[in-house]
């Protein structure tokens, strides 16, 4: 019989299950809401009683699964199989996720950062090629991301490997909210899109369309940015877009040459700007960059969108 992989990909408005093939083939997938009231305390219960519901639904047993694995916000201990600090699903105390689950479900269970999933999936099954060395930037409402080397996922001496988005960028920049300055994530994130927008409009004297609405105080997003820059030609906006890719260039080069992965992965909710953004840090990477690494490091878009996560975690299990 051949055995499953279950992946959970645990955010804060939904929680997604996937059942996979042990080649990572989704065969069902579900969804449930995150129930963060009361301490976020409904959240690991209610994972465990959705896999029970959907397995008896399935007229699956547990000794057909090769393991669960679940991508998670937070700190996480992978070892213990614990979590804390996820302030988005209100888990300001220690989790015992792998503890709870295991003996709810009574299937082997694995944890990791979401981001570090994400990663594994886009590796596994996306962009990554299954190559050995991946490395995965999400760009959404911050800059995560996470390393894989030599087939295997980089944590860290204190968990923190591939925390991309506190790659200095500009020493005197934006403070962040990790204490320091001129981090990635305060200009590539899609608030810092927004941010370095503002910025570049209080000094910009031309005609824009982006300039008339920031000065009317119109809500904006990255979105708009990289709609004006690349469908109307708006030069403020094609001004926030060079300077945007510029410091994920730089990132990606620093990157590229200090690890020399196959393939860096851009994802998130910013990459939606497709090859206009793909293309753009491609050039500044190159500048970056020494000719070795230059010729064997490509720049890719992620292609798994929000399955990465269900299937990097299914990943884990094995």
């Amino acid at each position: 019989m051949d055995k499953k992989l279950l992946g959970i990909d645990l955010g804060g408005t939904t929680v997604k299950f996937a059942i996979l093939t042990e080649t990572g083939e989704i065969q069902q997938k579900w969804s449930i809401e995150t129930n963060i009231l009361d301490d976020g305390s409904h959240i690991v219960p209610d994972i465990i009683d959705s896999i029970n519901h959907h397995l008896s639904l399935y007229d699956m047993v547990p000794e057909q699964f090769i393991g669960i694995g679940m991508g998670t916000p937070g700190s996480v201990d992978i070892k213990a199989g614990t979590v804390i600090g996820a302030y988005n699903l209100n888990w300001t105390t220690l989790q015992q996720v792998k503890k709870e689950i295991e003996k709810g479900t009574k299937i082997k269970f694995s944890i990791d950062n979401d981001a570090n999933v994400a990663a594994l999936g886009e590796r596994w099954k996306g962009a990554g090629e299954n190559e050995s060395d991946v490395i995965f930037m999400t760009l959404g409402t911050g800059v995560g991301g996470g390393i894989v080397m030599n087939g295997q996922l980089l944590h860290g001496a204190a968990g923190c490997a591939g925390e991309i988005g506190h790659v200095t960028v500009d020493p005197t920049g934006f403070e962040c909210t990790c204490g320091k300055r001129g981090c990635l994530e305060t200009v590539a994130s899609a608030t810092g899109v927004v941010r370095v927008a503002r910025q570049l409009a209080e000094e910009y004297a031309g005609g824009s369309t982006l300039k008339a609405r920031l000065d009317n105080g119109e809500d904006i997003t990255s979105k708009d940015v990289f709609e004006l820059a690349e469908n109307d030609g708006d030069d403020l906006a094609l001004m926030v877009v060079d300077k945007v890719t510029f410091y994920l260039g730089l990132a990606c080069g620093n990157l590229g040459n200090t690890l020399n992965p196959s393939t860096i992965v851009i994802g998130g909710g910013v990459s939606a700007a497709g090859e206009f953004l793909r293309s753009r840090v491609e050039k500044y990477f190159k500048e970056f960059t020494f000719p070795q690494v230059r010729e064997s490091t490509k720049v890719k878009l992620a292609e798994l969108g929000n399955e990465a996560g269900v299937i990097g975690a299914a990943s884990l299990a094995k």
